[in-house]
């Protein structure tokens, strides 16, 4: 794992590296901070890679893939603490956030693993023995500590809606312990709180969504978010990153795990705010691209802890954006 550490005007210093298959970057103001800025930095690069070895699903040597691959493995906290969250968010999502269905996601070349086009029937014989729903609110860990797959019938998982969010919280929570207030953690997701050097409220590009496969970097902004300098944690889910198209007809990378086939329907992207943590935000993107505008516009609206920006199409392909009243915004 790469790291560098540069320092800003004032006591703003950045700490960037590469972990999680891409950049991250870690703004922090360091004014009161006793602890030294290489201390932060190794302890930052120490805990994604624990992340990294803990849930990757990418990783064949992490808990979570060796747990996948049906071997017997040990937990630890975090592995434990991740199950439950998903568990949590399943559940409240009514099943359109399933993190059991790892086999479905692979299924459509979305997940782990290349695939073919699914059949009808495949999809259906996945449906019936995957999913949250086969599995038990707690981890069934014996006395030693350990977890067999064998005891839950053999499932997969798959965090990729969380995991980045998840994440952010982690280091989030670990720059609070040592007394920081200005932040801003970006790990393709968002956690930001305070101010950014110039004593303004951190801003947020929100990427356009045109369609591009995965590997173009190439970034156009549509508007930006303004943060109100209090806890937050920002994240964009959308349909224009990964897709493939097949006789003619895009199939989008949201799968809808209750009906086992891709979204069909004009929401574009997602932007979801939560002052609650990142893996909320993580989460409810994906949730609202799942169901679609109308139940994501209710969604966002329904939870004081939420704020939200929708891109969409009309029946002429126009595109248009929504916005939750507590979504702040300034035009580029």
């Amino acid at each position: 794992m790469a790291v560098a550490c540069s320092q800003q005007p004032s006591q703003y210093v950045q700490i960037s590296g590469f972990a999680q298959g891409g950049n991250y970057s870690v703004k922090v103001n360091l004014k009161g901070v006793d602890v030294p800025v290489e201390t932060i930095r190794d302890t930052i690069a120490s805990l994604l890679y624990r992340i990294e070895n803990t849930l990757s699903g990418y990783n064949k040597n992490s808990l979570l893939s060796r747990f996948n691959a049906g071997e017997v493995i040990r937990p630890n906290l975090m592995f434990l603490d991740m199950y439950r969250v998903a568990y949590r968010l399943w559940e409240r999502s009514g099943g359109a956030l399933d993190f059991g269905a790892a086999p479905l996601y692979d299924a459509w070349g979305f997940g782990f693993r290349n695939s073919t086009f699914p059949t009808d029937e495949e999809i259906a014989e996945l449906l019936a023995k995957s999913g949250m729903g086969h599995l038990p609110a707690e981890l069934p860990v014996n006395q030693e500590g350990l977890l067999d797959p064998a005891v839950m019938g053999y499932p997969r998982l798959n965090y990729n809606a969380i995991a980045q969010g998840y994440s952010c919280d982690i280091i989030a929570n670990y720059l609070y312990s040592l007394g920081i207030k200005d932040m801003l953690v970006d790990i393709g997701e968002i956690w930001c709180d305070g101010v950014n050097p110039s004593g303004e409220p951190w801003a947020v590009g929100l990427d356009r969504p045109i369609d591009r496969q995965a590997g173009d970097n190439q970034t156009q902004y549509n508007d930006v978010w303004l943060s109100s300098g209090k806890p937050s944690g920002i994240v964009t889910s959308g349909n224009y990153r990964k897709f493939y198209v097949r006789d003619g007809h895009k199939y989008a990378h949201t799968i809808n795990p209750r009906t086992g086939y891709p979204v069909q329907h004009n929401l574009l992207s997602a932007t979801v705010v939560s002052s609650t943590n990142a893996a909320d935000s993580d989460a409810v993107a994906t949730w609202c691209m799942v169901v679609g505008l109308q139940s994501a516009q209710l969604l966002i609206l329904g939870d004081p802890a939420l704020e939200g920006y929708l891109v969409y199409t009309d029946d002429d392909g126009n595109m248009h954006e929504w916005s939750s009243p507590g979504f702040t915004i300034r035009r580029e």
